[in-house]
């Protein structure tokens, strides 16, 4: 039986043509599934991105944030440093914070291009900067930086007046002291605020350079509330001396007692919201040491203290070791007290003090009848005492707290 013979050698030739046609097959189908043309244009011309390629949207933003100081700056000075600009956009996003989560107030200029902070920073105090600017194309670019303020050598705080929580009467300024002479009144004063409920204009007025007073125009209403915040950290008041308190103080005005010594007539009104409450015999200054005229208001009270003449410009002609119910008036010494060393028909005919204003007490203050306790304990600390028909002069507006005989018109230069 015959075989058929089958060839099987390989084609060569003919598997050489098909590879090369696979592999362009592949090329093509790559090129076009990256080109982004669509294959809806068999003219080739790409449709809308002919010449450019294709828009994705993420180009860069073409604002720019800057920040001055510099990313991990340290010492940084407490005021005029800190800026945060934008080139090629306005800035949309501003966040100043230190590490607790204080936020720094600031303002962003009307053109967008800027912003700086409303106050002075803190010192010795880390900040984190967060700020985003925007494009006209509405694309954002943000920056955030930290940096460290300085810590200072010498600094100050200001003892005020006054205390927190407290009740006072109506005359009562909010008076701050300083413990260093301030050469930048500007800058402090800024640091503080003084706002008031009902809601009355409140000025600060400088005596000197270490003392700072505020006040409405008028006496407080009654029932009125205070509220005081110094912000003093890092504010710089003299070359290289910076403040270093921040405190918040409150108080209150109780009911309205206004008295009026008349020193001729050798009598004191005392009135009451109003209402007068009763009349005082008193004994004013003597003719050669007469009793300051003007608005006085009570400093300080004493249920029991001494008096030494020496400490006030008398020499030794008084030293008086339990002066009851004593309350200051003025710094220099003018004080409104209970006497029991002159006898009971002085008080309403004469005038025979060094220039305080005596009301008829006992020794030893243990008598609540006598009217010296009777006023000591209808009085509180800002309190107004009047002072009227005195031969002397109106006492000066930085001698205690009596910045009320200063005009409002001048207080407020």
């Amino acid at each position: 039986m015959g075989r058929t013979r089958v060839n099987l050698q390989p084609i060569r030739g003919r598997a050489r043509t098909r590879l090369p046609a696979l592999l362009l097959g592949a090329a093509l189908l790559f090129t076009t599934a990256c080109s982004g043309g669509g294959g809806g244009d068999s003219s080739g011309s790409g449709g809308d991105n002919a010449g450019g390629g294709a828009k994705t949207g993420t180009e860069a933003s073409k604002a720019v944030v800057n920040v001055k100081p510099d990313d991990g700056a340290k010492e940084v000075a407490t005021s005029g440093v800190l800026k945060i600009t934008s080139t090629g956009g306005k800035l949309s996003t501003v966040t100043v914070a230190d590490t607790k989560g204080n936020a720094v107030e600031g303002k962003l200029s009307a053109d967008g291009a800027s912003w700086e902070p409303a106050r002075h920073l803190a010192s010795a105090t880390e900040y984190k900067v967060h700020a985003v600017a925007k494009d006209e194309a509405g694309r954002e670019s943000a920056k955030d930086t930290t940096f460290t303020t300085l810590t200072p050598t010498n600094t100050f705080v200001g003892h005020y007046t006054p205390e927190d929580g407290s009740t006072v009467g109506v005359g009562m300024p909010v008076s701050i002291n300083f413990t260093r002479g301030i050469t930048n009144p500007e800058a402090v004063e800024k640091a503080i605020t003084v706002t008031s409920e009902p809601a009355v204009p409140i000025e600060g007025h400088w005596f000197g350079n270490d003392r700072l007073d505020f006040r409405p125009e008028n006496y407080w209403a009654a029932g009125t509330k205070v509220t005081v915040k110094l912000a003093l950290d890092g504010v710089e008041g003299r070359p290289g001396v910076y403040g270093k308190q921040t405190r918040t103080v409150t108080f209150t005005i109780g009911r309205s007692q206004v008295s009026t010594v008349d020193a001729a007539a050798h009598t004191m009104q005392v009135v009451r919201d109003g209402q007068v409450l009763k009349d005082v015999p008193i004994t004013a200054g003597a003719p050669s040491t007469t009793t300051y005229n003007g608005q006085m208001v009570i400093s300080e009270k004493y249920k029991v203290t001494r008096m030494n003449g020496a400490t006030v410009g008398f020499g030794g002609e008084y030293d008086i070791s339990d002066v009851p119910h004593a309350m200051r008036l003025s710094q220099s010494g003018t004080f409104v007290h209970g006497n029991y060393w002159a006898p009971s028909s002085t008080f309403g005919s004469a005038n025979v003090s060094h220039g305080c204003i005596g009301l008829k007490d006992v020794r030893g203050a243990g008598d609540s009848k006598q009217p010296a306790a009777w006023f000591f304990e209808e009085s509180l600390i800002g309190d107004v005492i009047v002072v009227k028909n005195s031969k002397d002069k109106q006492i000066a507006p930085d001698n205690g707290l009596n910045g009320w005989n200063m005009p409002w018109a001048e207080w407020i230069k």
